[in-house]
């Protein structure tokens, strides 16, 4: 059972480790050429160093540390966790071939497979669990390195794939107190604390990103906390929990996959088309893009927090709404109606309208 003491103790933990030493890592970045240059692709206009990731991986270790968690598939996460976060120290110092990176990808998540840590079963209604079989590690790998890229292609802003990602994992937290899954909160616990560590230096204007040394590592870890808690529930439709609470990184992948397929472009090229771009170039900030998104996250959330302890009646109300926002999403990314947005457009004039009356009274 959980003892809030020490999550509180490692949550601090977490958060001062990764506070403190996002300095060294800054002026390590800067001595071994880690850094992001501007391009036309890119909203930044100086050299900024780009391994902060580093400081959430050591946050987050430090934290676990405290807490000298117990289980079998500890030691194969631990080391899946190391070979990410050095091929991403590596992407970000000499900008690694695609093919380089997967292949860390797959070695990091070789281990887990290795170690049984897998989705060997999904659950669905009428029909009850199924069992994967042989397609088991096929669906693994798919899942671990899908989440791992999901999360690289959001980190397009200053602070937005720290605070998604931090949205994510607290509902995870929630989701793990609920169900009493000591180690899955234990891993939410202390990347929450050494991601708000970071948040500070990596917000708008950023200090420092967390490059693909920390984008990879998170969306490996989350992978992994997803496969140790929400695929391994018996629960029915278990599996769509991990989704919901992913949506806009999810979803923003596959649309962008879309996107170029439409477009007859490389779907490994990459653009300025992202959620976060449209946003941009709808007239936004870039502060007040980074929190749409995490608005946009926070609801998704909650709404996958719900959907975990709901009736089957109010879940498919929950749908409803998921599936309202994902046409938003879908909307803000321009591939609806050929770039229309008529439900935005709606909610834009409502709006005005609205002001306008308060405005003549």
């Amino acid at each position: 059972m959980f003892n809030y003491m020490d999550l509180g103790i490692a949550f601090i933990i977490a958060l001062i480790a990764s506070f403190l030493i996002t300095y060294p890592v800054k002026k390590l970045a800067n001595k071994i050429g880690a850094v992001d240059l501007p391009s036309d692709r890119k909203i930044h206009e100086k050299i900024t160093p780009r391994i902060g990731g580093l400081s959430i991986f050591i946050g987050a270790f430090l934290g676990v540390l405290y807490l000298q968690p117990h289980h079998e598939h500890l030691t194969e996460i631990l080391c899946g966790a190391v070979i990410i976060i050095i091929t991403g120290v590596l992407d970000d110092r000499f900008s690694l071939h695609p093919i380089a990176k997967l292949t860390g990808q797959l070695i990091a998540t070789s281990f887990l497979i290795s170690g049984g840590l897998i989705i060997d079963r999904i659950t669905l209604p009428l029909i009850g669990q199924i069992e994967l079989g042989f397609f088991s590690v096929l669906v693994t790998v798919l899942w671990v390195v899908g989440i791992t890229n999901a999360i690289n292609l959001i980190d397009g802003l200053d602070g937005l794939a720290t605070g998604v990602t931090t949205i994510a994992l607290i509902s995870l937290l929630i989701m793990a107190i609920v169900d009493a899954q000591v180690l899955v909160a234990y891993f939410c616990i202390v990347l929450i604390g050494s991601n708000l560590g970071f948040l500070y230096h990596n917000f708008y204007p950023a200090k420092i990103y967390m490059g693909d040394t920390g984008s990879n590592f998170l969306g490996y870890m989350i992978a992994v906390i997803s496969i140790l808690g929400l695929f391994k529930n018996i629960a029915l439709l278990s599996f769509v929990i991990p989704i919901i609470v992913l949506a806009v990184p999810i979803f923003d992948t596959l649309f962008a996959i879309l996107r170029r397929s439409l477009n007859k472009q490389n779907i490994m090229q990459a653009d300025n088309k992202h959620i976060h771009y449209q946003l941009l170039s709808a007239g936004y900030s870039h502060r007040k893009t980074v929190l749409i998104l995490y608005g946009i996250s926070a609801i998704f959330g909650a709404l996958a927090v719900i959907f975990s302890n709901a009736s089957i009646t109010a879940n498919l109300f929950i749908v409803i709404i998921l599936v309202f926002l994902l046409h938003i999403l879908a909307e803000i990314a321009g591939l609806v109606l050929g770039g229309k947005r008529p439900v935005l457009n709606f909610f834009k004039r409502l709006f005005r309208g609205k002001v306008k009356q308060q405005e003549q009274q």
